[in-house]
């Protein structure tokens, strides 16, 4: 056990006392650093970056001359939107489904967007 994790007690207090959603973005972020992926919340706009974490939720946004599929990702650091040009739909991106992307990270509205992600599905940990 490392001095950083604290103890027994210490640890299983935390747990009865936060919040679920806290609970839930700890979990992601420790799968995401597991998975080797890096944090949401480091990388920064042009970098090449492979982020890990679940759909919040998934959007098909018709423009007026291409539809365009965006989900949104969070890793329990922070969020990236993944834009999909020219796709109305892709099998297996939905809520709730754990995602491995990669690619260049940009801002768009001063949120970070991967466009044409290369992606893997990845299967449920419980």
């Amino acid at each position: 056990m490392s001095a950083k994790d604290g103890g027994y007690f210490s640890r299983l207090v935390r747990k009865l006392t936060s919040d679920i959603d806290e609970l839930d973005a700890d979990d992601l972020s420790e799968r995401s650093e597991a998975g080797g992926a890096r944090r949401a919340c480091d990388c920064r706009s042009g970098e090449e970056v492979t982020v890990l974490g679940r759909l919040r939720s998934v959007d098909l946004c018709p423009s007026s001359a291409a539809a365009t599929l965006e989900a949104e990702l969070f890793d329990g650091t922070d969020d990236v939107t993944l834009v999909w040009l020219g796709r109305r739909r892709i099998p297996g991106i939905e809520p709730g489904r754990a995602i491995k992307a990669r690619g260049r990270l940009a801002e768009r509205d001063g949120h970070k967007v991967l466009y044409n992600p290369y992606y893997e599905l990845l299967q449920p940990t419980r």
